[in-house]
């Protein structure tokens, strides 16, 4: 992998003013994000909300390193990028190996290692958000 500039927009929200009871589920992207905005407390605030109402979480790649700093992760079963297995495993989480396109669910956990597992991960959090897709082509997703 190597790392690229994102896409540049406009923000309209601070997470201090973010309302986590107005949100039903919390999706963390990987890429390096995770790494510097895992030093917000208000991030992790945030975080540890949908963890603590048992609300639906999907993270991908490094959003493992938000998961594990906000010690949200104990006990649960969860993959990542391997270089944040450390990471996993000292938060207490149970670092699953899968292959680069796979997802592992824990409960209301849903975690991928990298993008191409993009398919999977989401097709994963659809189900825990009690979303049900039909359609002969996606029946082998």
């Amino acid at each position: 992998y190597s790392e690229k500039p994102g896409h540049n927009f406009s923000l309209n929200a601070t997470f201090a003013h973010i309302q986590p009871d107005d949100y039903d589920a919390l999706v963390i992207p990987g890429g390096r994000a995770p790494e510097y905005i895992r030093l917000n407390p208000d991030v992790l605030q945030v975080v540890r909300h949908f963890a603590q109402a048992n609300k639906p979480i999907a993270a991908i790649c490094h959003g493992a390193q938000l998961l594990a700093a906000a010690d949200i992760i104990e006990g649960k079963r969860c993959t990542a990028y391997p270089a944040c297995a450390p990471e996993v495993t000292r938060a207490g989480g149970i670092f699953v190996e899968v292959p680069v396109h796979e997802a592992v669910v824990d409960g209301n956990l849903v975690t991928a290692p990298a993008w191409p597992a993009h398919p999977r991960w989401l097709a994963e959090f659809l189900k825990v958000l009690g979303t049900r897709i039909e359609h002969a082509e996606l029946a082998t997703v």
